[in-house]
């Protein structure tokens, strides 16, 4: 299956988020989530994946929006979430982080892809180190 789209997001130094969208043999498409957490005991990484599928992206994104919405609002009504708005550069630290496919659209990240950009991405956004997300 072959990925037409993919974006990264560093959480910190041990854990990385991966959104990829895959075409199907018939020529469908579907997305994967990823959580990819560097193990402290040795150099191996431990994954989660997620499999998204288009008659579920509507439903997903509602259902997570309120759970997030549930926590901002009645649970930590009186946390600063904007303080946690930064990215992460190649090194781990502070920094905008840069991605590979210039042609990424600006629609909002809660909406799902339309159909895959016309310039395909090669997935590695343009990071320099090495993530074992499979």
């Amino acid at each position: 299956m072959d990925s037409v789209y993919s974006k990264r997001i560093r959480a910190g130094k041990r854990r990385t988020y991966f959104f990829d969208v895959r075409t199907t043999r018939g020529n469908d498409y579907y997305l994967t989530i990823t959580e990819s957490r560097k193990r402290f005991n040795d150099d191996g990484y431990d994954r989660h994946k997620i499999f998204l599928y288009k008659e579920d992206f509507n439903k997903f994104l509602k259902a997570l929006n309120e759970a997030v919405d549930h926590v901002k609002t009645e649970l930590m009504p009186d946390f600063d979430f904007d303080a946690f708005n930064h990215e992460y550069d190649e090194d781990g630290g502070g920094g905008e982080s840069h991605t590979h496919d210039t042609s990424a659209s600006s629609e909002p990240a809660s909406e799902p892809p339309a159909a895959p950009p016309s310039d395909l991405s090669s997935g590695d956004n343009g990071a320099n180190e090495s993530v074992d997300k499979w």
